[in-house]
């Protein structure tokens, strides 16, 4: 299937490679189906999830583990009988982030995390109800304090 896109042109979708997400996201109702596209440039841990619906719609996303190493959350026992989830290996976690011109302020949505169960292509951004986090947390210092760690 042929997507003109806002961001990336043209591009093909594997419709297996879709994921549901029933309720869209949040202010994104009427969305239901995403892919995800790797970042152009290879050496980055950026994503972005790019909706089938609305070619003009795509996040950013980032696996929040790779900056928030002590990022912890249980994922209620509803959204895991809807997404299906049999075991955590079938889960992947993202976060939606915001990158504004000064790339020092990039900031990344951590109480409004994506679950994704990646085998059956469903997925839901949930709430959560932990003051540790914000929706606007900074990322570039713990991005490269990280990378410094390793």
């Amino acid at each position: 299937m042929k997507l003109n896109t806002r961001h990336f042109d043209e591009i093909d979708v594997d419709i297996e490679k879709i994921i549901i997400f029933p309720n869209g996201l949040l202010g994104f109702e009427d969305c239901n189906r995403f892919i995800i596209l790797k970042d152009p440039e290879e050496d980055t841990p950026f994503n972005w999830l790019q909706s089938i619906d609305n070619p003009d719609l795509a996040f950013v996303i980032m696996n929040p583990f790779v900056f928030k190493k002590d990022y912890e959350f249980n994922i209620p026992d509803s959204v895991v009988k809807e997404l299906k989830i049999r075991d955590e290996i079938d889960v992947t976690i993202y976060t939606i982030l915001v990158v504004p011109e000064d790339i020092n302020k990039m900031t990344a949505n951590l109480i409004g995390p994506l679950v994704i169960n990646i085998n059956a292509k469903l997925g839901k951004q949930i709430i959560l109800n932990d003051d540790r986090y914000t929706t606007k947390h900074l990322i570039l210092n713990e991005l490269q304090n990280s990378s410094q760690e390793e």
